[in-house]
């Protein structure tokens, strides 16, 4: 399992890479995990889908990379393997920088509200199945076109990361509220589409189209 040590390790190596003003690719990222990949690649391509602002395309190319790594977790695959084109996505130290400022701050936060409890959800292989429904799930949801609609990349991705962090946290309360939050998207998507086909029903009926 990988554990919270591993991901400060990999943040604290990451940030002084970014110091010394040095790019990164994803497929040298997971290629540095070793039994670390999943649960931190999955927390890094989520976590720049956390802003409530829509980023387009982008977030379709991540919520198919993340539906991949969620079903091969779900294969019970000992280590991630990434697309060749997104292995070669290059991340610049400005935005490496960021990213793991980021998850720094978050693991800060998440040290103050979680502890291991309910082990069993995210230990072995049905720990293992629980992430790549939660993060091949929350992929596919991220992957929908809904440009210009606030939050939809948001909420999936959070699933995303609350359920790698439950692995790290060995918390299974945290892969819980994971699971509610995937629910949550889901339901967000699916209220969407909903909303337009009422809407161009009604404009046909009123136009006569």
């Amino acid at each position: 399992m990988t554990s919270r040590a591993d991901l400060l390790a990999f943040v604290r190596r990451h940030a002084a890479r970014s110091a010394a003003a040095t790019p990164l690719s994803l497929g040298e990222i997971a290629d540095s995990l070793g039994d670390s990949a999943f649960s931190i690649l999955c927390a890094v391509i989520a976590l720049p889908f956390l802003t409530p602002l829509p980023l387009g395309p982008l977030a379709t190319v991540a919520g198919f990379a993340l539906a991949l790594l969620g079903l091969q977790m779900l294969r019970g695959a000992p280590t991630p393997h990434l697309p060749t084109r997104a292995r070669a996505v290059v991340l610049s130290p400005r935005v490496l920088g960021a990213t793991m400022r980021v998850l720094g701050r978050i693991l800060a936060v998440v040290d103050r509200l979680s502890r291991p409890r309910l082990q069993g959800v995210v230990e072995g292989p049905r720990g293992a199945r629980l992430r790549g429904l939660v993060t091949g799930s929350s992929g596919l949801v991220m992957a929908v076109p809904l440009f210009g609609l606030p939050f939809n990349n948001a909420l999936p991705a959070l699933a995303v990361l609350l359920v790698s962090l439950a692995e790290l946290e060995d918390d299974g309360v945290l892969a819980w509220v994971a699971v509610a939050t995937l629910a949550l998207a889901s339901l967000y998507v699916v209220g969407v589409w909903l909303a337009v086909a009422v809407l161009g029903r009604e404009t046909i009926a009123l136009t006569g189209w």
